[in-house]
């Protein structure tokens, strides 16, 4: 159903996320979504966790929780907004930390939810010649161009994130006319078409998100490349043989279990491109990288983020 509903949100604090959500649920409304900062600033730290999830992903960037709640046109809102802050002062007289407790209501279009995002994002060159086109949007490369076709729909991966660009730039420079790589958590595909547009004889993405494997396999369609295979699987417990490159694209912790597997993987001299490695997290990567028998080639950053570049001895 197309049409134009009403956002309503409160600004609040995480424990009064149980009460204010109340409110809304009394609403009958038709949808309610809560952000609370703790879902990430709690989480347990170590392996296989997911601390590195960055905190300015929230819009409140964890200075404040929240609750949204959805309304239809034909709904009475400024009766609601009235019930909504008259019960908010009822949680207040109990004594109930509300915080800012502020109402703010947004009227928005559908289809915008699903689809506003794009139009931020645009054709984006991302190495010496690599370029990144989002399916929807034109445009002409020239000769000395890669050019990527990309839909991320619900995968990670778009082309725009300091990792993905520093291991696009580390594939420009170690991918030869004969390489056989392996990427390993490829999600949108993106970095195993990168490998494939610039002439590796054979590509391998893997991705353990069945969402992802969808949405990688999509996208080579959308490009002319006949060297690439996308499987469902955890890490490299699906592929087969040995590459001359692997990429990985995860996280820090992640990389460090990977790195026993990838040595197996690898030919002699093979290269290993990491990154998703947060700054406090570089040295424990290559301590480990060098523990396992790699060499570290580069260690390279953009942002918050490094990118390490290592051999096989």
């Amino acid at each position: 159903m197309q049409g134009t509903w009403i956002e309503v949100k409160v600004i609040t604090t995480s424990e009064a996320l149980e009460p204010v959500s109340g409110i809304f649920y009394a609403l009958d409304c038709k949808g309610v979504a809560i952000e609370d900062p703790n879902d990430i600033l709690d989480r347990e730290q170590g392996p296989l966790t997911w601390d590195f999830a960055d905190i300015n992903i929230l819009e409140y960037k964890g200075k404040a929780a929240c609750v949204k709640g959805y309304f239809a046109e034909e709904d009475n809102i400024p009766e609601v907004l009235k019930y909504i802050e008259e019960k908010l002062q009822e949680l207040k007289d109990m004594g109930i930390n509300l915080g800012e407790a502020q109402v703010i209501s947004t009227e928005m279009k559908e289809e915008d939810w699903a689809n506003n995002w794009k139009q931020y994002y645009k054709p984006t060159k991302i190495g010496e010649k690599i370029v990144i086109k989002p399916i929807w949007e034109e445009y002409e490369a020239s000769e000395d161009e890669l050019l990527v076709e990309l839909d991320p729909g619900m995968a990670f991966g778009t082309g725009t994130h300091e990792t993905t660009r520093m291991c696009a730039q580390a594939l420009e420079r170690y991918v030869k006319e004969d390489s056989v790589v392996f990427d390993v958590g490829t999600g949108s595909g993106i970095l195993a078409i990168i490998a494939g547009k610039l002439g590796a004889k054979h590509v391998v993405g893997v991705d353990l998100d069945p969402v992802a494997v969808d949405s990688a396999k999509e996208n080579l369609k959308f490009n002319d490349v006949s060297n690439i295979e996308i499987l469902h699987g955890n890490l490299l417990d699906v592929v087969n043989g040995k590459a001359d490159l692997v990429v990985a694209n995860i996280i820090a912790e992640i990389i460090c279990i990977l790195t026993p597997d990838v040595k197996k993987a690898l030919d002699k001299d093979g290269i290993f491109i990491t990154s998703g490695i947060i700054h406090d997290r570089r040295e424990m990567v290559i301590n480990n990288l060098e523990e396992t028998g790699f060499e570290v080639l580069e260690v390279n950053k953009d942002g918050e983020w490094n990118c390490i570049v290592a051999r096989l001895k």
